[in-house]
């Protein structure tokens, strides 16, 4: 059954295997492909797990260069090589796993796309002259910011792998993400009040941060370092 991906100059999917078992030494190797295309070399990643059982990982890079209007591939709705690749890895993932349904069970074809974006936070610079009591209290973090890319950017601040496993759980109403099954715990809502803290807190991550505007008043605020101290005293404390 063939792909069907329409891409101009891809890759053989076995000569990228060949290569890949050249120069892997252990089969948990993470595999870096800085002109991805159609994301052939994250095809023969999982083709090589499938045969072994390796537990190998890919790292695809593509710019979002767009496709000729002309192409097969744009009247097909792949208006970037970025979307080709993605369409890519779905569908050979899920013919790897239709192929060998035996052997291929515990296959992790999944992956994450990530774009490359400035900081989350505001670029915020004041004179003397401008500065007052209000802009104290201003937010520090971009209004067009998800939840979702203050976590993300927290993770590469703490040199967590960008592949961990992430779970997304209501404590108290309130939406707290859990990294790494509780390494780091992070909650981004507002108006989170002692009750949410103290239940996180009962968990002992390693990690916990949280936005500086997250809190719902001072009080909340006062007895914030309190009640880590009583639950979890070693856990790191982050405020963005």
């Amino acid at each position: 059954k063939s792909l069907d991906i329409p891409f101009d100059f891809a890759k053989p999917v076995g000569l990228i295997c060949y290569l890949a078992q050249l120069c892997f030494v252990n089969s948990d190797d993470v595999v870096l492909d800085f002109f991805s295309g159609s994301a052939t070399s994250a095809h023969a990643v999982m083709q090589l797990n499938a045969e072994d059982g390796g537990k190998r990982k890919f790292i695809m890079v593509q710019l979002p260069e767009a496709t000729d209007e002309k192409s097969e591939a744009y009247k097909a709705g792949y208006k970037n090589i970025c979307e080709i690749g993605k369409e890519r890895i779905r569908r050979a993932g899920k013919k790897i796993k239709e192929e060998s349904p035996l052997t291929t069970q515990n296959l992790d074809t999944g992956f994450r796309v990530l774009k490359l974006d400035s900081s989350n936070m505001e670029d915020v610079y004041y004179t003397p002259a401008e500065f007052n009591e209000q802009k104290l209290f201003d937010d520090n973090i971009k209004p067009d910011r998800t939840e979702e890319d203050l976590l993300f950017q927290t993770m590469i601040d703490l040199g967590i792998e960008l592949s961990a496993k992430i779970e997304k759980r209501s404590i108290a109403g309130k939406t707290v993400w859990s990294v790494s099954d509780g390494y780091l715990m992070a909650c981004f809502d507002k108006e989170v009040n002692e009750t949410t803290i103290t239940e996180i807190a009962r968990q002992q991550p390693y990690y916990f941060v949280m936005r500086d505007s997250s809190l719902a008043n001072d009080q909340v605020a006062d007895n914030f370092e309190q009640i880590w101290e009583e639950y979890s005293k070693d856990t790191v404390r982050k405020i963005i």
